[in-house]
């Protein structure tokens, strides 16, 4: 589990390999990832944009940005949370993700959440020793 706060807004992630959907073979790796956003502050905010950072083991990096998340602009009152879940392929048994959810409060102002980065990690993912 992964977790980071920025301004009362905490992002918790969990990631999860999937092996059914994955194909070793051909260099297709899948992880599912469950995000809760909880509201801890006082103001009301929605989430308007998400951004991530997807880096594969080669250090390949691909970019995502678009509205909302999973088709939502979720509205998070105080004290309440959302919660969803996503996924992505790679082309390799690793990999990290990080990113950011533009949110707005009722009054317009908009902010950057930190999403903790977090570890994309498969059992093909040979372990080395130094």
């Amino acid at each position: 589990m992964y977790k980071e706060t920025t301004r009362s807004i905490t992002i918790t992630v969990v990631p999860t390999y999937l092996d059914d959907q994955s194909s070793p073979e051909d260099s297709h790796y899948v992880w599912k990832y469950r995000v809760r956003i909880e509201n801890n502050g006082a103001d009301t905010v929605q989430l308007r944009n998400r951004y991530w950072r997807i880096t594969d083991s080669m250090g390949r990096v691909q970019e995502v940005r678009g509205p909302g998340v999973v088709g939502e602009q979720p509205i998070l009152k105080p004290g309440k949370y959302y919660e969803y879940t996503s996924g992505t392929p790679l082309p390799t048994p690793s990999g990290i993700m990080v990113g950011t959810y533009q949110m707005e409060t009722e009054h317009g102002e908009k902010f950057d959440v930190r999403v903790p980065a977090f570890s994309l990690d498969s059992p093909y993912q040979p372990v080395k020793l130094h």
